[in-house]
Formats: structure tokens, sequence, C-alpha cells
């Protein structure tokens, strides 16, 4: 299984939905916190293409985008493939 990494914010309702995702695939990730950690937000909007809103979730090197993108990618069946990879 890749590297997954999710940039958040800890009282982001999308985060906790995107996390919980991932918890029932039983897959797991790697938290930034861009509060806690705020040097971590350039590094975020860097890699995501300009974005800044949270969270932005990466599988291996490719960027999967916020929440509904990873909901929209289980829901298409393309997010079981990504996290075999």
């Amino acid at each position: 299984m890749p590297p997954i990494t999710i940039y958040t914010k800890s009282w982001c309702p999308y985060c906790t939905s995107a996390k919980a995702l991932f918890g029932e695939k039983g897959a797991a990730f790697t938290e930034i916190d861009i509060e806690k950690t705020p040097e971590a937000r350039a590094e975020m909007i860097a890699k995501a293409g300009g974005r800044t809103s949270v969270p932005q979730i990466f599988i291996g090197t490719q960027h999967v985008g916020g929440c509904d993108d990873l909901y929209a990618l289980d829901d298409k069946g393309g997010l079981e493939p990504l996290l075999q990879a």
C-alpha cells in the first residue's frame, strides 16, 4: 500500500470524514495538521497545485484532492486500486 498523507485542521468536518473513509478501508495514513505545523501549509499548497482548503489528500505521489474528490473516487471504484498499488 502506498503512503497516504492527509493535510488537515483539527476542527474540519471534511477532514474527519476523509479520515473515517480510510479507517473503513483499513488504510493507515499520515496526518499533517497545518495549524499545529504552520510551515506545512506552504508545502501543502505547493503539492496541491495551489489549493488551500483542507483536507488535501495524497496517495503515494498522486494528489487525490479534497474530501469530496476522495468519496467520488471511491464511488467510481478508483480508490481501491490506488490503495493496492
